[in-house]
């Protein structure tokens, strides 16, 4: 297979999104909130606990709401929700219009005014964009991707302990 990588992936840093408690080295896994191969990984990893650096991939041209979903997790993230939000997503794909979205929120115990302010501000924005285009330079064709120890995987890599 043809490497399409243009730059490593970025090392998890401190505005990633983390959870588990999984030995090991933490799995970095670019995501779409749309993917229904996403959401089943994303529940292998939370059922394995493993260490999970959660990024974006967020690509309006496969699917409309990609970006806006994305967009709506950092802004139930800045509440600090975002882990939560995140599983509602995933655990329901066929409700993800923006009035679902604040029933979400409602049922969370997030501020839906403060969430709509904050998933519209530009930093958002421009996370969503830059973690999928650091994704894209790393050579990502879909998702989802990993990361692990600086490699990139289309396939879930085991967590410690399977």
């Amino acid at each position: 297979m043809r490497d399409l990588s243009s730059a490593p992936p970025p090392d998890p840093g401190p505005d990633d999104h983390r959870r588990g408690s999984g030995a090991g080295e933490p799995i970095v896994m670019y995501a779409d909130f749309t993917c229904p191969q996403c959401a089943l990984a994303a529940l292998e990893l939370r059922e394995a606990q493993a260490q999970t650096v959660f990024r974006h991939m967020a690509i309006a041209s496969r699917h409309r709401r990609a970006v806006p979903l994305a967009q709506a997790a950092e802004a139930a993230g800045a509440q600090g929700r975002f882990w939560e939000f995140h599983d509602s997503l995933y655990e329901d794909q066929g409700r993800l219009d923006d009035p679902h979205l604040w029933e979400r929120c409602r049922a969370l115990g997030i501020d839906v005014e403060r969430f709509e302010a904050d998933r519209r501000a530009p930093q958002v924005a421009e996370k969503v964009r830059e973690q999928t285009a650091a994704a894209l330079r790393a050579g990502a064709t879909g998702t989802p991707s990993f990361v692990v120890g600086g490699s990139l995987t289309a396939e879930l890599p085991s967590a410690p302990g399977d």
